[in-house]
C-alpha cells in the first residue's frame, strides 16, 4: 500500500483546505460525521464489494489445508508400479532435460530412480490410485474429492514457491488469496474475522520449514484483511480477557470514545487505515465472546471427536485446528487457512512422511465427512496441497527402505472436494517417471482462478489498482479455470 498516495486519493475538498488552515466545519460536525461512519463500518464488519459476487458461487466458504514443505506426489497419489523395474538405474537425461536442480541435487554425480516403497490401491467407487498405508483415511473420501496430478509451479524453493501457491506472485507484498476473498466477498459472520488462519504442530523430527506472515497477510490491499491467526498455546487470542476490574461495558464505553477520536481523524485525515484500525478494534470486541465460544468443543458428540481422532481435543494440533475450521465455516467465516509444517523429505522419506501423514490423514478426512453429513460440503470448498512435488530420483543414499527426495517443481498432486467441484475424479496425467506432465496441465493460478470462480468471482476482473497496475490474485498471463473440475 502506498500510504502517501492513498492518503491524496481519499482527501476530500472539505479535507484539503481543513488541513490548510481554512477550516468549513468545526469539531462537532467532523465527530458527527465520523460517529455516522464508525456506525455504517459497526453495522457490516465485512461487507462485500459492490457487484460481488459476479455469478452464482457454488461455495460460500474455503477451508486451504497447505502442506508445507511439498508432499511427495510419487509415494502419496501418482501411482507408477513400473518404477520398480528401474530401481537403482540411472534417471534418464530425456526425462529431467533443462530441468533446473538445487544446489542440493546438482552436484550429485549419479540421479538413481528410486521407486515408492508403498502399497497403492484404488479407492471408492470411483477407483483413484492412493496410498493405502499412509493415507488409509483419505482413500475412503476419494468419491468426493478432484485429484490433480499435474499442478506446476516455476519456483523449486520453499520461500518463493510458498509465497507463489498463496499470492499468486514470488514477488513478497502481494496479498494471500484468504485476503483476496476477505475483500472481495466480505464475510456472513459479524462476530469472527472474515480469515482465519492456523499453524498447527508438527510431528517431532520433521524438516520444519519457516512460515512467512506473508502468506496470509494482505499485501496492498487494506491491513484490516490480513488473516488472523489463532494461537494453538495459551488463549487462541492475545489479551482476549478484560483486566482485572474491568467489565464488558467498560470496554464498550472506552471503544465508544476511541472510535470518536478515530472518526475524527478520519474526517479530517481521510486515511483509510484509520477505518481499518476502527473496524479491528470493534472485531477484537466481539471476538472477546465469539472466540471462547468457538474453541468450547464441550457441545461437540463423542462421534465427531473420534472421527477427528484422539488429538481433536487438543489445541495446536493439525485435529483441533481441522475441526475448529469446521465451526468457523459453520459460523460463516469466509476463508480458512491451515498451514502444516514438515513435508520436506531431503532423507529418510519413509519415517518422515509416514509421520506427516498420520498427523494428518485421519483429521483431513474427518473434516470431508463431517462436512458432507451436516450438509455443508456442497457450499464449502477444501483444498489440500503443498508448494511444489518431491524428484523421482533419491536425494543421497538410496535403499529398498529409504530414500530421500528434492524439490520438484514441474508436476504435484494436489486436490479439491465439495463446493462445486465434481468428486471422483482424476486430472491430468505424468510420464512413467512422475516427472514431466504429459496431459492436461495446471499451472498453480490456474488452480486460484478456478477456486476464484467457485466462490463467484470471475479472476479477470477481480483487480485492485496498485503501483499503477491492475493487480489480480492470478497475475498477469493469461490463467484459464480448470472446467474439468467443475461439477
Amino acid at each position: 500500500m502506498n500510504s502517501v498516495s492513498d492518503f491524496e486519493l481519499n482527501q476530500t475538498r472539505r479535507q484539503f483546505f481543513g488541513s490548510t488552515g481554512i477550516r468549513l466545519g468545526g469539531v462537532a460536525l467532523a465527530m458527527l460525521g465520523g460517529e455516522r461512519a464508525a456506525r455504517a463500518e459497526g453495522a457490516k464488519p465485512h461487507p462485500a464489494l459492490a457487484g460481488f459476487p459476479h455469478h452464482k458461487p457454488t461455495a460460500k466458504s474455503v477451508i486451504y489445508l497447505h502442506m508445507n514443505g511439498g508432499p511427495s506426489q510419487i509415494d502419496l497419489w501418482d501411482f507408477k508400479p513400473k518404477l520398480q523395474d528401474h530401481f537403482g538405474k540411472e534417471l534418464p537425461e530425456s526425462i529431467r532435460s533443462g530441468q533446473r536442480l538445487t544446489t542440493m541435487t546438482s552436484g550429485q554425480g549419479k540421479f538413481p530412480v528410486a521407486p515408492s516403497k508403498y502399497k497403492f490401491i484404488q479407492g471408492g467407487k470411483c477407483g483413484t490410485w492412493v496410498n493405502s498405508e499412509l493415507l488409509p483415511h483419505t482413500a475412503k473420501i476419494v468419491d468426493d474429492i478432484a485429484l490433480v496430478k499435474t499442478v506446476h509451479t516455476n519456483a523449486i524453493n520453499h520461500d518463493p514457491a510458498c509465497t507463489f501457491v498463496m499470492t499468486g506472485s514470488e514477488v513478497p507484498g502481494k496479498p494471500s488469496i484468504g485476503s483476496w476473498l476477505a475483500y472481495g466477498l466480505g464475510s456472513e459472520c459479524d462476530d469472527l474475522p472474515a480469515f482465519v488462519v492456523f499453524t498447527p504442530r508438527f510431528p517431532v523430527g520433521s524438516n520444519g520449514q519457516a512460515l512467512f506472515s506473508r502468506m496470509w497477510a494482505s499485501g496492498f490491499l487494506p491491513t484490516k484483511y490480513t488473516g488472523v491467526a489463532l494461537r494453538g498455546t495459551g488463549d487462541p487470542v492475545l489479551y482476549l480477557k478484560n483486566p482485572d476490574g474491568v467489565t464488558g461495558q467498560d470496554r464498550r464505553t472506552m471503544l465508544d470514545a476511541l472510535n470518536k477520536l478515530n472518526a475524527m481523524g478520519l474526517d479530517r485525515l481521510g486515511d483509510p487505515e484509520t477505518q481499518t484500525r476502527v473496524a479491528q478494534y470493534e472485531m477484537a470486541y466481539r471476538m472477546q465472546s465469539s472466540v471462547p465460544e468457538l474453541t468450547d468443543l464441550s457441545k461437540e458428540t463423542k462421534e465427531t471427536l473420534e472421527l477427528y481422532g484422539p488429538d481433536a481435543t487438543k489445541p495446536g494440533t493439525f485435529a483441533n485446528s481441522v475441526l475448529l475450521a469446521r465451526r468457523l465455516v459453520e459460523r460463516g467465516v469466509r476463508a480458512v487457512q491451515i498451514l502444516h509444517r514438515g513435508w520436506d523429505q531431503h532423507g529418510a522419506l519413509p519415517t518422515q512422511l509416514g509421520n506427516q501423514c498420520k498427523d494428518t490423514d485421519q483429521a483431513t478426512a474427518a473434516l470431508v465427512t463431517d462436512l458432507k453429513r451436516r450438509g455443508l460440503l456442497n457450499q464449502t470448498l477444501v483444498v489440500w496441497g503443498g508448494e511444489f512435488g518431491r524428484t523421482v530420483y533419491s536425494q543421497g543414499k538410496l535403499t529398498a527402505t529409504d530414500y530421500g527426495r528434492d524439490h520438484h517443481p514441474r508436476n504435484f498432486c494436489m486436490w479439491m472436494a465439495g463446493g462445486g467441484v465434481k468428486g471422483g475424479i482424476v486430472h491430468g496425467q505424468t510420464d512413467d517417471f512422475s516427472y514431466n506432465a504429459t496431459e492436461n496441465p495446471v499451472n498453480v493460478n490456474d488452480l486460484n482462478a478456478t477456486i476464484l470462480h467457485c466462490l463467484g468471482i470471475d479472476h479477470s476482473k477481480f483487480t485492485f489498482k496498485f503501483q499503477g497496475l491492475d493487480q489480480r490474485l492470478t497475475g498477469v498471463e493469461a490463467s484459464k479455470i480448470v472446467k474439468a473440475l467443475l461439477a
